[in-house]
């Protein structure tokens, strides 16, 4: 579908669009209360790029008292920010439907949050505080009016981010936006407008000043991205990126993104990819991703996928050194592995087959130290422990090995030479 170009075009655009009969319901009953309304937001940009909306936000002029009172089922979601929550439908017809008052903010103090929110009467006050012309799109589904205060339809043409007023004054505001931009270049596949770009510079300090699940949550979001090296670019040539990741040197960053863009969307597996580079920096790996404030999960996944012991499988050929490699660095992340490192179809088959039908994880041996214990080859104790670990190594050698009989057989002989 051709971006429209032309405020005709897109009422065209949006008068097709899916628009939730709920919604425009919604809109309408403001508007026959004495209150503007309209769409606003992502879902109208979405909708004039083709692509299908998700929630669709309205913005009004009435104050949350005033919704409340208009609507027989509401939320306070975030009153004193604006927003009352409407609820229509029931059942699986049910919906919430965000109602938010046309607002201005007073000064940001933590670069966050503004020190106040005032509501506004009119739709223009509320379009000024938006962070991106692209984001600053209204439409009002009754009336059928098409809004554009910042040129922003010729921005989504140009597959641009650009910020709405001074740039330099927005990030400033809300530090996180210098993470929304970059994030936006990746989810839109869209540029860095010049000057936003350089005024992201100017307003780092604010940046860190921005929770750290804040930060993390955008780039998640970046790295879901059918193609990341769209934000991640702009995060480096800003100097944003060491605000964020620890640095990885200069030299291997093209291949890096290159190597981020070619792998499947897993956020965390793509998180870790560009970490790889710092695989011998351990410690520095884990206290970025600690500072990210990552799950205990994705905290695990990560410093299993970065251990150095990996580097083997790009180079090695040989079947049962191959499986020595990957039982150390652990079997149930090695889909991942081969992802993270970008091993060819042939090499990831040739590592498939090297594993089939092995003990990959000591849980795998035919035999347990229950074996060894009521067999009277070894009483409990770390003794027992040191034997199993030798006997995996040694059926991993030629999993043809791990039989009940051939294990305590080997277990036998190896304890008569010691």
């Amino acid at each position: 579908m051709k971006t429209p170009a032309t405020v005709e075009e897109a009422t065209a655009c949006l008068q097709m669009a899916d628009v939730p009969p709920d919604i425009v319901d919604v809109v309408n009953r403001l508007q026959q209360g004495g209150h503007a309304a309209v769409l606003v937001g992502g879902a109208v940009r979405d909708a004039l790029r083709g692509i299908s909306a998700g929630d669709w936000d309205v913005a009004t002029s009435a104050t949350p008292e005033q919704v409340e009172k208009l609507f027989r089922r509401t939320i306070p979601t975030g009153v004193a920010h604006g927003t009352v929550t409407v609820l229509v439908g029931r059942g699986e017809r049910r919906r919430s439907i965000e109602v938010t008052t046309f607002r201005g903010e007073g000064v940001y103090v933590d670069g966050r949050h503004p020190s106040e929110v005032m509501f506004l009467p009119h739709l223009e006050g509320d379009l000024e505080r938006r962070d991106f012309t692209v984001n600053a799109f209204a439409w009002d589904p009754v009336a059928q009016v098409f809004i554009d205060r910042f040129a922003g339809l010729d921005d989504l043409a140009r597959g641009v981010v650009r910020a709405v007023g001074d740039p330099l004054a927005r990030f400033r505001e809300d530090g996180l936006r210098t993470m929304r931009a970059v994030r936006f270049c990746a989810t839109l596949e869209f540029s860095l407008d010049p000057a936003t770009s350089d005024a992201i510079v100017g307003a780092l300090d604010v940046l860190d000043r921005v929770s750290r699940e804040r930060v993390r949550a955008e780039l998640v979001r970046l790295l879901a991205a059918q193609r990341p090296s769209l934000g991640l670019g702009p995060m480096a040539r800003t100097g944003m990126w060491k605000h964020v990741l620890p640095s990885v040197p200069e030299h291997v960053l093209e291949p890096t993104l290159k190597a981020v863009d070619a792998m499947r969307p897993d956020a965390i597996v793509r998180l870790a990819r560009l970490l790889w580079p710092l695989r011998n920096a351990r410690e520095r790996i884990l206290t970025s991703i600690d500072d990210l404030r990552v799950s205990k999960d994705e905290r695990a996944t990560i410093a299993a996928l970065v251990n150095p012991v990996w580097e083997a499988l790009v180079y090695e050929n040989d079947p049962a050194k191959l499986r020595a490699v990957i039982a150390r660095g652990g079997v149930l992340r090695i889909e991942d592995v081969m992802d993270m490192l970008g091993l060819v179809p042939d090499k990831r088959a040739s590592i498939r087959a090297a594993c089939e039908g092995a003990p990959m994880e000591l849980r795998a041996l035919a035999i347990s130290g229950r074996d060894l214990i009521s067999t009277g080859i070894v009483e409990p104790g770390p003794r027992m422990g040191e034997l199993l670990a030798i006997l995996h190594a040694w059926a991993l050698d030629d999993p043809r090995r791990n039989t009940r009989e051939a294990l305590l057989d080997e277990a036998q002989r190896r304890l008569a030479r010691t």
